[in-house]
Order: C-alpha cells, then structure tokens, then sequence
C-alpha cells in the first residue's frame, strides 16, 4: 500500500491532473493520494494559497474580497471546464469561500487558517470528482473525520499522536482516498495548517498512519539533485540517500522538501520515493534509513543565504562554567533561534537568521554581552550565506574538509567559519553571500565534476 503526495505545479490545470489520474490508476497500490492546492501555471502565475492569503486580509481589514474570490473561483473553474466535470463543483467551491470569508473574525489567526486550507480542500473534492467521472472508484476524506488532530499552532501544527491510530482505519476504506494536504483540526474543531509546504507534511503523516510500504512525493523534477539547479547547470541527480542526508540538505536551502516534512515516515521506517508527475518512468530518487556509499563521500551541496554571526571572545572562555549558557540565555530572552556555535578556548560565534534581528536589538544584544558577561570583544557580521556539504560518505572519508576547503581557496573565496556536524554527515562553511553561487561551483566541481554517476 502506497502514500502517493502531488504538489501544486501537478495540479495547476486540466492536463496535469490527466496526468495525475494516469499515475494514480496505473498502480492499484496508490491508495491514498494526497493533493496540496492548484499550483502555478507558468512562472509570473500566483499559487491559489497566496491568493487565498491575499483574500482573508482583505477581509480582516475590511475591504473588497469580491476581485479576488472571482480569481481564485476562475482557477477552480478553468480545471473544472478543462476536465469536462459538472459546473456544481464550482458552484460547491463558491459556496464554501463565501461562508469561509463571512465566518466570524473576532479570532483572526482561525479565520485566516481556515481560508489558507481551502485551497486544498477544495481541491481534494474537485480530483475526487474528477476521479468518480472517470468511472473510478474515489472519494474525498475530510482531516477531521478522518482524526488528524493537531496542535493549536497556526502556521505551525504538529500532528497529535493519537492522529496516527485513528488514520490507520483509512486502510479499511474501499476505493482511492483522496486527502487534502497542508491541515489538520485541533480537537476545539479548528483548522489549522502546517508550515508553508506543509502538504508534504500530510503525506509523510499519512505514511505512518496507514503503515505504508512507500510514500510517493511527485514534484516537477526528475529528482533531487546533488546541487541547486539555479546554481550549477545541469547537476547530477542522487538516485538514493538517507533521511539523515535529506534533512541536512532540506534545512540548508533544498525546495523539494520541507525540512520537517519527511519526520512521520522516518520514525515508522518508510520509504520515500522522489518522483516526477511530468516523467513518471524515471526513478526518481530514493529515500531511506541505510544506504550503501558509493561514488564518494559527497552526497550533495546546499545553500541558503540572510545570516548572520556574533563574534564573541574572552580570555579565559573555557574555564569559564556556565558561559556558553548565559549567552544564550541572551537570545533566547530575545526570542531568538541559533542555526550553529563554532567555538575556540577563547571565542565562539553564535550563527542565527539576521531577519530576527534589527539594529536596537542588536545593539542591546551587544551591550549585554559585554555587560553582563564581560566579554573582551563582541562583533556582528551580516550577509552571511551557509553552504552545506552533506554525505553519510564523509563519516569513512579523509580529507573531505582539506578538499572543500583548498577548492574554496582555489576560486579565491575567503572562509568566514567551519563547522563539522557532529553526526559526521555534514559540514557548514560560512561565507560571504556575495561568494555564495561562486563558492556552491567551486565545491560541486571538486566532488561531483568526473566522478562516475
């Protein structure tokens, strides 16, 4: 029984969900199919969950929703004359925006949570439909009725655990179940949705839930690549890696997956296929708990820039008990997360999102520092980018530091800090954004450039 997850760009108009159909009936396995809502059409296209976003402040505030309900009813509508399907659906959709948008507003987080799950909502009913109409056995399955349960944290849910007893009986159900991604329902009854890219998150969910033997991810490539695409032409596809690899790669900048997306199906030992709804002959990519190393200890390069680094030094640091807790004692007072602390016996930088940060509160971080635990020195440095080298390769592998680093050196790109994962699978090189897509070639060419595929 397989978990199979489609993405907004399979789903952006009538051909591709021809397509989807296709896929789906091809393998009787395909059991339960998770759909996000209709994506971008062409690259200056906006996604439905944008304009729904648009449509509920609108509403907060007041104004005029009716332009942008007609737009995002005409999206429906196209697929919906595309496929040939009655014009009920749309109406059905129509009618459920309008009650969305008059619902109350005195809770504005619910109310906006509840428009941002309607585009695949919607859109569940709208492939169940189109399913039925070709003579198919299908049909929609509400979160609610199905017992996904979450956390009351808009934009941020995480799944209950009793959620994955009550979406094991969907294994019961006859037919093909078609699941909206992105939400779930807290046990008050209120939508709420994971974090953008959540629908990724719903399928690994279901995975688990149902105990799938595989969960299927389509997207609109091949597979995952050895390096961002945008940055280096034509990379090498990786044909399998490990969980482990994925969330270092995903957490450094990768888009094919949301970075907590693959943690249900990790945890209940599942693997993830990575697959291509435009090419569905291609393997894809394979995702798994062990994998044999071949081809070096390099599985892939990630990036990601709008970071940042406060330098802190004293003499004496290590002796020092409890310093390392007090200074981020400092943050987290602030609000504030940390990505790495690279450290010496003197000093250690503390490496964060700069966009946590403006600059009273980084002068009142600074000062505090100084302040109350007496450092001799404290600087912070902007327009930072972080390049992750990932590959569980590296654990047997020596040298692999040396290598990345004369390749950086070769291409005359300065190195601000190092850090080595203390997995083994990765290291972090921090260096100017402005060397960021110079410095992801130097290293793909070091690793990946003539080595066997």
């Amino acid at each position: 029984m397989k978990v199979a997850k489609f993405g907004g760009s399979s789903l952006a108009n009538g051909e591709q969900l021809q397509k989807v159909f296709q896929i789906v009936i091809a393998d009787p396995s395909r059991k339960v199919i998770v759909v996000s809502a209709p994506g971008k059409r062409k690259s200056d296209d906006i996604k439905v969950t944008d304009l729904l976003i648009h449509c509920a402040e609108q509403g907060l505030n007041g104004e005029d929703t009716s332009a942008t309900l007609e737009e995002i009813i005409d999206r429906y509508d196209s697929i919906v004359k595309e496929l040939n399907l009655s014009s009920d659906i749309t109406e059905e959709i129509r009618n459920t925006l309008h009650s969305l948008l008059s619902a109350d507003k005195s809770n504005p987080d619910h109310y906006m949570e509840a428009l941002k799950a309607a585009g695949e909502d919607n859109n569940a009913k709208l492939v169940a439909k189109f399913f039925q109409s070709k003579g198919v056995q299908a049909k929609y399955i509400n979160p609610k009725e199905a017992g996904l349960f979450v956390t009351d944290e808009t934009g941020n849910a995480q799944v209950l655990q009793e959620s994955y007893d009550n979406l094991y009986k969907l294994r019961e159900e006859d037919g093909i179940l078609i699941f909206p991604g992105f939400f779930g329902y807290t046990k008050a009854g209120n939508v709420v949705t994971f974090s953008r890219s959540g629908s990724d998150i719903t399928g690994s969910i279901l995975a688990n839930g149902i105990k799938a033997d595989l969960y299927e991810n389509f997207t609109d490539v091949d597979a995952v690549y050895s390096v961002n695409p945008n940055l280096v032409q034509d990379p090498k596809e990786i044909k399998e890696l490990t969980y482990r690899e994925m969330r270092e790669l995903s957490y450094a900048g990768f888009s094919v997956f949301h970075d907590e997306a693959l943690i249900p199906a990790f945890r209940a030992g599942i693997p993830v296929q990575v697959k291509n709804t435009n090419n569905p002959l291609s393997p894809g990519t394979l995702i798994v708990h062990q994998r044999s190393v071949q081809n070096g200890p390099v599985t892939g390069i990630a990036s990601d820039k709008g970071f940042c680094s406060i330098y802190v030094g004293k003499y004496l640091m290590n002796r020092e008990i409890g310093f390392g807790s007090r200074l981020l004692r400092i943050l987290e007072e602030h609000g504030m997360s940390y990505e790495h602390t690279p450290s010496g016996i003197d000093d250690i930088s503390v490496i964060l999102r700069q966009d946590q940060m403006d600059y009273e509160t980084e002068q009142r971080i600074v000062n505090l520092i100084l302040t109350e635990l007496h450092a001799d020195e404290v600087k912070v440095e902007h327009d930072l980018a972080l390049i992750m080298i990932v590959g569980e390769g590296m654990r047997q592998n020596v040298g692999t530091t040396a290598k990345a680093a004369k390749a950086l050196a070769d291409a005359g790109v300065n190195i601000e800090m190092i850090n080595q994962g203390s997995s083994e699978v990765s290291m972090m090189f921090g260096v100017k954004e402005a060397d960021e897509k110079h410095a992801v070639k130097a290293l793909y060419n070091e690793f990946f450039v003539g080595v066997p595929v």
